[in-house]
């Protein structure tokens, strides 16, 4: 995959993912204290975002740079929905530091196991 492409891919995925944001969690409950998601939707909401993000970077390959952009381009594309800037602070903070983490490796057997 070229440098372009990739930056390309990095872009339209980034859009996709605020996409799926904004359809479980609209723009416009953000603003509306009344009206935000529980605690726990929230976290699934995020928790489903930050797995496509690893599944996304896995997949591309994505070194730091990759990643960085990532996170950046998801960013701007929370802000220009219309999400509070504590929104997409935590957001891409979450985003960020999934992506950041090594993939996990497989389980080690319990002791005593061979």
């Amino acid at each position: 995959m070229g440098l372009f492409s990739s930056k390309t891919d990095v872009q339209a995925f980034a859009r996709e993912l605020a996409g799926r944001v904004a359809k479980r969690y609209p723009p416009e409950l953000d603003k509306q204290a009344g009206k935000r998601p529980s605690v726990n939707r929230l976290t699934r909401i995020m928790e489903d975002t930050c797995s496509a993000a690893v599944e996304f970077r896995d997949q591309h390959k994505l070194g730091w740079f990759g990643r960085a952009r990532l996170g950046n381009a998801f960013k701007w594309e929370l802000t220009e929905l219309g999400y509070s800037t504590e929104f997409v602070d935590f957001a891409t903070e979450a985003v960020v530091v999934h992506l950041s983490r090594k993939a996990s490796a497989p389980a080690a057997p319990a002791s005593g196991e061979h």
